[in-house]
């Protein structure tokens, strides 16, 4: 079954959604996002995409305190990420709950120190974040771009042993006009990483979609916030694929 990840994006502690990552346009949706985790968990959702925004445009995490709230009061499996860049930070990520952590930038940045903790954590602990602009990697909360090809990016990490990619494509992003399935496609066609699709997820037609795609999960944020895909929507997807 694809997993359904909601996300919480926090600025300033509070639950926030950007359009096309642009910090400008952040839209305050709740003030404390410990409830809308516990909403998600109350509607049969096991997972939650928790970013640090704060933390993506600093050099160190910054809402570990968060992270640590929802992982000891609810029972949401949460991936962390946003502004993990040393040693200290992913010590600080697991150490509050997280489950599994999203690498972004010092994947594109510092691929040795990448490499080192993929073989110190193991596989199902490191997500490598692959988002693009235009299929180029970007970086450092989507404030800087490189000019990597993010098909190749993903394909390189995959030979040294990732198996878990989050991709979201920039240009979708908040934009609430569905997802980018020609990039998934190619990136599930070229290789054999558990692909986590992200931006652009508007309906639950694109859910089904991404499922059909072969897509190992779909992270979800705006969508829900706007009211475009319902909480008994996403429950009822759950529940369905649960039976099969």
């Amino acid at each position: 079954m694809m997993r359904i990840i909601p996300a919480i994006d926090v600025i300033n502690g509070k639950c926030v959604r950007l359009t096309k990552g642009d910090y400008s346009t952040q839209k305050i949706y709740r003030d404390h996002p410990l409830d809308v985790a516990k909403e998600f968990e109350d509607n049969g959702l096991k997972y939650l995409h928790l970013v640090d925004l704060d933390g993506a445009k600093s050099n160190h995490i910054v809402n570990h305190h968060i992270l640590n709230e929802i992982a000891t009061k609810t029972r949401l499996a949460v991936d962390f990420g946003g502004g993990i860049k040393s040693d200290e930070d992913i010590h600080i990520a697991f150490d509050n709950g997280a489950v599994q952590v999203t690498i972004g930038s010092i994947a594109a940045q510092n691929p040795a120190l990448f490499l080192h903790w993929l073989n110190r954590y193991g596989s199902d602990k490191i997500i490598l974040g692959a988002d693009s602009l235009h299929r180029k990697i970007a970086t450092q909360g989507w404030q800087e771009q490189q000019e990597t090809d993010v098909v190749d990016f993903i394909s390189n990490y995959a030979q040294k042993g990732v198996a878990y990619v989050i991709c979201t494509d920039i240009s979708k992003d908040g934009m609430l006009q569905g997802p980018d399935m020609a990039l998934y496609r190619e990136i599930l066609e070229k290789t054999n990483v558990k692909l986590i699709a992200s931006g652009g997820i508007t309906s639950i037609d694109d859910v089904f979609a991404l499922q059909k795609a072969g897509c190992e999960g779909a992270i979800i944020g705006k969508a829900i916030y706007e009211g475009k895909i319902t909480l008994k929507e996403l429950h009822a997807f759950v529940a369905k694929a649960t039976e099969q």
